[in-house]
């Protein structure tokens, strides 16, 4: 009990010094080394002779030449300026530097007769003793220096390269997590010991999970690409082990994350498809030298597709958003990236709504405007749902404005960023999409120099609305998630790769092109819930597991949704120079056809007729068969309000007639 006390005392008398200044921690290591060395000397002259008396071997001035000389070698070695709580085997390396050089002097002042003379054996002894205080007296500091471990949890590091090496140095001065060994699937690095941890073989991973209490895995595989991470998350997937990464490596690069930022396991984890290298002369063609405009520039997809414009050297780029706060954070974040990456950029932010036709032609004339990318929409199912009028108003007549102007100004290509949603419709989102895609198509047949193309794709990670974020949020609310129903995919995309195809299907556009990605396979949402429950450390809880930690809840789908998505209209697709982008050959309406609906469209609702409005989006789209009646909340109101005066006024009528028929 006694020697656990002193220790303690021990450390917090050690730690206790982290907290002065700089300068006074330098002083002390300075003053220690300047009294221990003539200190050791002294020792290995003493254990050379056998005897505390040493005679005419007592070593004269080399006692104050010592650290006179030694003390400046290490600090021109740069050791005083380490610190000592994250000293590494640099330091080990400067010290050994340092204690050789200052005992080759020594022997050489052996030869000088008034520094006196000692046996030229001891100051091998010197050596070693002096290698033994200098670097180990640090290495002992840093022990004591080291946090507290008691409220450690024990955790494996998948990767035994040098991100692992790394990242188990970093872990080993945090008080929160302790490294125990390295699992790697290297056969040749099994039983061996890198940093003081053995490596194991991934099927020891049970074992040590029992031996060791481990609560976390830690993925250090910052360049394995995502069919090599899938393929550790299914090997290492068990009911309560949580499953954390470092950052990928294309980050660590950018300078946008370091190695030791360990973050939960991302969906785009668990995808496994590898996005394709960009055609640069396709990523070119668009922006490069051009005047590029984004509207909706704010949003989840604009924000990225200006980041991605930004770092192809537009002429400029100008953002179109009617968000303030959306439109003064992405162009925030544009000059700061610029000026990291050190690139030259010239941003215009611009405030306005899409269906201000007038508003955008005096924007495209003003700035000269080449190629526009049209991502301003609404996008919620539900949302749309609940408020057709303001949906098809923004997400139709907005496009047809926006397209009206572009050609005025004789801008060379328009980009739209639709969806998998408009393929045979059961939503007014996805009604409205097609139609945008409609007019566009139309529009192309009318003539003019401006060629529109449209971009299709299904459902893209992290993006406002996706499942990916809410699910994380339920998780750390610890449950339930909510899973609309049991049997629903989606297609999935991260949201830069994403992007890097629409920018460089823009430049495959020859004029009415309806294009489409390839989403690869559809992923069932209820086992994407599943998997990120399982990562995340926890269980799911249900009848064969009554004690697990977060309930999956089947809410139902919701108003016009649909347990599956498709990409095409029909069959007739083709290739194009990018793999991962097909042409759609689709059939489109008269631009005159498309005028007179949109004419009709706008009659309606400037009423605020809904079942018109309704009406018109089914006219124009045949594919579009609503799962419902409409669900919009103003005139559901409404119409209930009129229900319940109709009744009011047929009571009041039958009690009228009630009074004139009784008798007297």
């Amino acid at each position: 009990m006694r020697d656990e006390l002193n220790l303690q005392f021990a450390h917090s008398a050690v730690r206790s010094v982290v907290y002065w200044p700089r300068g006074a921690k330098k002083a002390l290591m300075v003053s220690a080394d300047l009294i221990a060395l003539p200190l050791i000397l002294w020792l290995a002259i003493t254990l050379r002779l056998g005897s505390f008396v040493h005679g005419n071997s007592g070593g004269g001035l080399l006692f104050v030449a010592l650290p006179l000389i030694t003390v400046p070698i290490l600090v021109k070695l740069g050791l005083y300026r380490a610190v000592i709580r994250f000293i590494s085997s640099k330091a080990l390396v400067a010290a050994l530097l340092g204690v050789t050089v200052s005992t080759v002097f020594l022997v050489l002042l052996t030869y000088v007769p008034d520094f006196g003379s000692v046996p030229r054996s001891s100051l091998a002894i010197y050596w070693s003793l002096a290698m033994l205080y200098v670097g180990g007296s640090r290495y002992l500091v840093r022990l004591l220096l080291a946090p507290s471990s008691s409220a450690a949890s024990n955790v494996v590091i998948y990767g035994a390269g040098a991100a692992g090496a790394r990242l188990a140095q970093a872990m080993a001065m945090s008080a929160e997590a302790r490294p125990i060994a390295f699992i790697d699937d290297d056969r040749g690095l099994w039983g061996s010991v890198i940093g003081g941890l053995r490596v194991h073989r991934p099927a020891d991973i049970d074992r040590l999970r029992a031996e060791y209490e481990i609560d976390r895995v830690l993925l250090a595989m910052p360049s394995a690409s995502r069919t090599v991470r899938r393929a550790v998350l299914e090997r290492i997937q068990a009911p309560g082990l949580r499953v954390q990464t470092v950052p990928d490596i294309s980050d660590i690069l950018a300078g946008n994350a370091q190695l030791e930022d360990v973050r939960d396991v991302e969906a785009n984890d668990l995808l496994g498809r590898e996005p394709v290298a960009p055609i640069q002369a396709l990523f070119d063609a668009c922006i490069r030298d051009k005047v590029v405009m984004v509207t909706g520039a704010g949003g989840s997809i604009g924000s990225e597709l200006c980041r991605q414009i930004a770092r192809v050297s537009p002429r400029r780029l100008v953002l179109f958003e009617m968000s303030e706060l959306a439109l003064y954070s992405i162009e925030r974040e544009l000059q700061l990236l610029a000026r990291h990456e050190g690139f030259n950029l010239e941003v215009t932010a611009l405030l306005g709504n899409a269906h201000h036709r007038n508003r955008l032609i005096e924007i495209m004339q003003a700035y000269g405007v080449q190629t526009i990318y049209h991502a301003a929409a609404y996008k919620h199912v539900p949302m749309v749902e609940h408020n057709v009028i303001a949906g098809i108003h923004n997400n139709v007549l907005s496009t047809w404005h926006a397209a009206e102007a572009a050609l005025a100004c004789n801008v060379e290509k328009f980009v739209l960023i639709s969806t998998d949603k408009a393929v045979n419709p059961t939503n007014v989102m996805g009604a409205t999409k097609r139609f945008a895609e409609m007019v566009l198509q139309g529009l192309s047949t009318r003539g003019g120099r401006t060629k529109f193309c449209m971009v299709r794709f299904g459902n893209v990670l992290e993006s406002s609305g996706s499942v990916v974020p809410l699910f994380r949020e339920q998780i750390r609310r610890g449950g339930p998630v909510t899973v609309t129903h049991p049997d629903i995919i989606r297609y999935f995309m991260t949201i830069p790769e994403a992007t890097q195809l629409v920018l460089q299907a823009g430049a495959m556009a020859n004029g009415g092109d309806v294009f489409v990605l390839d989403m690869g396979k559809p992923v069932k949402i209820a086992d994407l819930a599943r998997r990120m429950i399982s990562l995340s450390g926890l269980r799911v809880r249900d009848e064969a597991n009554p004690d697990g930690d977060i309930d999956i809840q089947f809410t139902g789908l919701r108003p016009a949704e649909k347990l599956y998505e498709e990409l095409l209209i029909g069959s007739n697709v083709s290739g194009t120079e990018h793999p991962m982008i097909m042409r759609a050959l689709e059939p489109c309406l008269s631009w005159s056809r498309v005028e007179a609906l949109l004419e009709e469209l706008r009659e309606d609702m400037n009423r605020l007729d809904v079942p018109a409005t309704l009406g018109i989006l089914m006219s124009a789209v045949h594919e579009y068969t609503p799962v419902s009646k409409s669900a919009d909340l103003v005139w559901s109101r409404k119409e209930a309000q009129r229900e319940t005066q109709a009744k009011v006024t047929q009571l009041d009528t039958r009690r009228a007639v009630s009074r004139e028929t009784r008798p007297d």
